[in-house]
C-alpha cells in the first residue's frame, strides 16, 4: 500500500477541534442537539457502529466533506473496519457520487491509511 500525503487527514481532525469548541460556545443550544442526534444515530439497533461509521464514510465521500470523511474514518477504523472495508465501501460512494466522488474516495482511503500508520 503505497502512501500519499495530499492532505494531513489525523492533523485536519486535531486541528478542527478548536473551532468546534468556539462553534460550541457561540451556538450551545444547536451544538447540543447537534450533539445528542449523534448519539441517537449511532444507538443500537439493527446496524452495529462498525456499519454506521462506514455508512457514514460513504457519505462524507458523497458530500465532499473533508472534517466528515477524517472524523467518520478514523470511527470506523476504531470499530475495526478494514481497509478492505474501507474501500468497498468507497466503491459504493463512487457509485452514487460519480467522478466527484471518486476523487473523495482517494482521499479517503489517504487518511486511513494515515490513520493506521499513527496507530
Amino acid at each position: 500500500m503505497s502512501h500519499t500525503t495530499f492532505k494531513d487527514w489525523p492533523a485536519m481532525g486535531v486541528g478542527l477541534t478548536p473551532a468546534i469548541k468556539e462553534l460550541h460556545k457561540g451556538a450551545p443550544g444547536v451544538m447540543k442537539a447537534f450533539r445528542e442526534m449523534g448519539s441517537a444515530a449511532h444507538e443500537g439497533g439493527a446496524l452495529d457502529s462498525k456499519t454506521k461509521e462506514l455508512l457514514a464514510v460513504a457519505i462524507s465521500v458523497a458530500v465532499r466533506c473533508d472534517p466528515c470523511i477524517t472524523y467518520h474514518v478514523e470511527g470506523a477504523r476504531k470499530h475495526g473496519a478494514t481497509r478492505e472495508e474501507i474501500c468497498e465501501t468507497l466503491g459504493l460512494a463512487i457509485y452514487m457520487g460519480a467522478g466527484p466522488s471518486a476523487m473523495y474516495a482517494a482521499q479517503a482511503l489517504e487518511a486511513y491509511d494515515q490513520y493506521t500508520d499513527q496507530a
